[in-house]
């Protein structure tokens, strides 16, 4: 019945069985389930190499075939652990033997059942819907900083606006063939997407003297739909929308080779949606040339002249587009360059950077890998856990949390930037990191949206929505990512005090770094939730601006990850917004940020955190009364823009902090396009099916507590009954005087007599003392049984 096992007998003649292997084959023999002949299988040259070298043969073997030449059980035991270990090919994998006392051996820690990655396996390559097509070359970038700064360009006034011509006048030079957009939703994937052979998409060029760009964006993270060539170097491109949709273009990432030294190109993309944007400000492209990587070590830098960005001039009677100019000089011939909207970070970026953690003996201590669970193309959703080991269980319950989340929007990259930078820092030996690693439990889910990552989306998942206006969905299968992101926050809440909340995200409109939060109603902790912000302003004052961030909580932000986990309790819940260009503030005003600035923000968010929970609360408190004189000013200045006057010497500190608070609009996709119509039934089933539920959970009494509890109130009720014809009715005449007092002084005093004659009356005044003090899924109880009864029986105020 089990052939694989005497295949393997016979193939391991020179190889001694794991002793576990051994127990296995005479368990299965005894039981009938391995039905070769001992007879034959004992005479044959494995067999009886297996026996011989068994410790159960040396023990009944070779000191006889009886257990009572041994007598002493521990005696046997020794002989047999001594046996093991002088032989290393019987050790067990799973016992720990210590030098000092080789006879008892211990358990090996059982292994990470969920860990991802190793150094004996590959990386998981990245699974595509397989709709898309995607090229086998392996791209990658060097990480390196400008040792200059990269200052922001200046609008001469006199930028050129080309005119959009399109493909009738042009020539279509690169163009993907199908791109899912609205009306279709996602399917199935697969690793390396698409089937078949992998079409050339670019032009052939006619000779070594045809200068046309080759294109290229099939690869990760990458996006570009379309390239027309409408003068020798001048082009015009489509974005590509986020799969399953039919707008959110703003990231791009795409490949040019074939390129020329001298010559002036031009680039026009004309499709974007966003009426404002950080280029009309002096934000410039990304720019990486291979060549420079590879013999100079340069890797991304800003670039770009002629920088336009204005209304596109073609009217289709849809929604307006706007376009993206600029003209650039590439630095060599027949190099291959890459331009991006910001400095890429991919999902493969992040399992290389997540290896190097996994391989690290000592960060591997602290830090524990596992998969929170699979997005919807199945690609591993990450969560890293944080802290170092303690010494006793109080002191690991006492431990608060900190949860911190990026890449919810794919195509915001500098969540990842920022993100990496914390790491970085949170996994280092620095006596500051350690501390925090002593006094924090660190959740860390550094890219919750991995298949928008891949595919190159600028927001949606494949689901087609934005996955930060859904966090209080129920559809665990169409958006697995936040709904155990939730599930994980809710379940850490039960164990522990959540001290802080924060999801990195990019912004396109504003420059800077800033943070959106949300007002505290709870006047114990007036302005708490501002202190964070503050703090962290004063320790990157070139970076970060506290007069940016906004704590309204907004209608449409209900379903956003810091409104969600800010109702479900944590006071300190933020999505911290970084700009795709650059500073206005001190030193750094009027540069773009780099790698190394977003990286070092998350440097200062830890030293914040040590801020904050510093026992000496000297700096909190000066925070408190500064955010205090700040409101004031705010206040009066609101109050003056309206013509109005106010003391703000009395009550303003009651005022209403949205009243004075603009809105936190800052993206287009702030109202939630609501579910796609193949999930929008599914959700109104689940809800149907939850609300049946619910229902017949009050119904029905689930647990044997309830059942006493039941039974004990039915007994009560028949003894007050026997009551009325027993001579003990003149002793109820105190408690009613009590109750009738009591009832003068109640709201519900006119409803009821003072005095009343009516020994049945009286009855159910003491009862109503009685059970005034059940909980409320058991008042409907009481009403059952007196029905008559003219005050409800939760009317009594304690």
């Amino acid at each position: 019945m089990f052939p694989a096992l005497e295949t393997q007998l016979n193939q391991e003649t020179h190889r001694l069985p794991d002793p576990y292997e051994d127990f296995m084959y005479r368990h299965l023999q005894y039981y009938g389930y391995f039905k070769a002949q001992r007879g034959s299988l004992s005479n044959s040259a494995t067999y009886q190499h297996i026996q011989k070298n068994n410790p159960q043969y040396l023990l009944n073997g070779s000191l006889g075939e009886k257990d009572d030449l041994i007598p002493d059980t521990l005696q046997k035991e020794k002989l047999l652990y001594s046996h093991m270990l002088s032989s290393p090919r019987l050790r067990s994998r799973q016992l720990l033997y210590d030098e000092l006392d080789e006879v008892n051996p211990r358990l090996r820690e059982p292994r990470e059942l969920f860990s991802i990655l190793s150094t004996k396996r590959p990386l998981q390559a990245p699974r595509w819907p397989t709709e898309c097509e995607v090229i086998k070359e392996n791209i990658h970038h060097i990480e390196w900083a400008p040792p200059q700064l990269e200052y922001l360009y200046q609008p001469t006034g006199n930028e050129k606006v080309p005119e959009i011509v399109g493909e009738k006048k042009g020539t279509v030079v690169y163009q993907l063939d199908s791109v899912p957009t609205e009306g279709s939703y996602f399917t199935s994937s697969r690793v390396g997407g698409k089937r078949g052979i992998i079409k050339q998409l670019a032009v052939t060029l006619q000779g070594p003297e045809d200068n046309t760009l080759l294109f290229e964006s099939r690869f990760e993270s990458g996006n570009l739909q379309k390239a027309v060539r409408v003068d020798t170097y001048e082009y015009e491109l489509t974005l590509r929308t986020d799969l399953y949709t039919n707008k959110h273009t703003q990231w791009f990432y795409f490949r040019v080779q074939n390129t020329r030294k001298d010559p002036t190109y031009r680039f026009t993309i004309v499709n974007l949606l966003k009426s404002k944007s950080l280029y009309t400000v002096g934000m410039k492209p990304l720019l990486y040339s291979q060549l420079d990587a590879d013999t100079r070590n340069i890797g991304w830098r800003r670039e770009g002249n002629e920088i336009k960005y204005y209304k596109n001039n073609t009217d289709d009677g849809q929604q307006p587009f706007y376009c993206l100019t600029w003209t650039i000089q590439f630095p060599y011939d027949q190099d291959t360059c890459f331009f991006a909207h910001f400095y890429p970070y991919t999902y493969t970026d992040l399992q290389c950077y997540l290896l190097s953690v996994a391989n690290n003996p000592i960060q591997s201590q602290f830090c524990k890998l596992r998969t929170l669970c699979r997005s919807l193309a199945g690609n591993t959703v990450y969560l890293l856990t944080i802290t170092n080991p303690s010494q006793t269980p109080q002191e690991a319950a006492a431990k608060k949390a900190v949860v911190l989340s990026a890449r919810v929007h794919p195509g915001e990259s500098n969540g990842s930037w920022v993100m990496k930078g914390f790491l970085d820092f949170i996994l280092s030996n620095s006596p500051d990191a350690r501390l925090l690693r002593d006094i924090f439990v660190f959740k860390v889910l550094p890219m919750l949206n991995p298949d928008g990552v891949i595919v190159g989306n600028y927001r949606c998942s494949l689901a087609g929505r934005d996955l930060n206006r859904h966090y209080k969905t129920i559809l665990k299968e169409s958006f697995p990512c936040i709904w155990y992101t939730r599930n994980m926050i809710k379940r850490l809440l039960e164990e522990r005090e959540v001290l802080l909340y924060c999801d990195f995200h990019g912004h396109s409109r504003k420059n800077n770094i800033f943070l959106y939060g949300c007002n505290n109603n709870n006047h114990k902790y007036w302005l708490h939730e501002r202190v964070f912000p503050l703090m962290l302003s004063k320790n990157a004052p070139d970076k970060f601006s506290f007069h940016s961030c906004n704590f309204k909580v907004q209608k449409c932000k209900e379903g956003t990850g810091r409104v969600v986990m800010w109702r479900m309790g944590i006071l300190n819940s933020y999505t911290m917004e970084s700009t795709f260009g650059g500073s206005t503030l001190g030193s750094k005003k009027g540069t773009h940020f780099t790698t190394e600035d977003l990286k070092s923000l998350g440097y200062h968010v830890c030293d914040t955190l040590l801020d904050l929970c510093d026992p000496d609360q000297t700096k909190f408190t000066q925070c408190l009364a500064e955010l205090k004189e700040l409101l004031r000013q705010k206040i009066h200045k609101k109050f003056n823009e309206l013509g109005r006057d106010k003391d703000l010497e009395g009550s303003w500190s009651n005022i209403s902090l949205s009243d004075i608070e603009s809105s936190t609009s800052g993206s287009d996709s702030s109202l939630s396009d609501g579910l796609p119509v193949h999930l929008a039934n599914i959700a109104d089933e689940l809800n149907q099916k939850k609300k049946m539920l619910q229902r017949k959970k009050k119904k029905s009494l689930q647990t044997r507590k309830q059942r006493n509890e039941q039974y004990q109130r039915k007994n009560l009720m028949r003894k007050l009954k026997l009551t009325e014809d027993t001579a003990e009715r003149a002793g109820f005449a105190s408690t009613l005087q009590k109750q009738t007092n009591f009832f003068k002084n109640s709201e519900n005093s006119s409803s009821l007599p003072v005095k009343n004659e009516n020994p049945r009356l009286n009855e159910v005044v003491f009862l109503f003392d009685s059970f005034t003090s059940l909980p409320q899924s058991d008042k409907y109880y009481s009403h059952l049984c007196y029905p008559n009864l003219t005050v409800p029986l939760g009317a009594r105020k304690h």
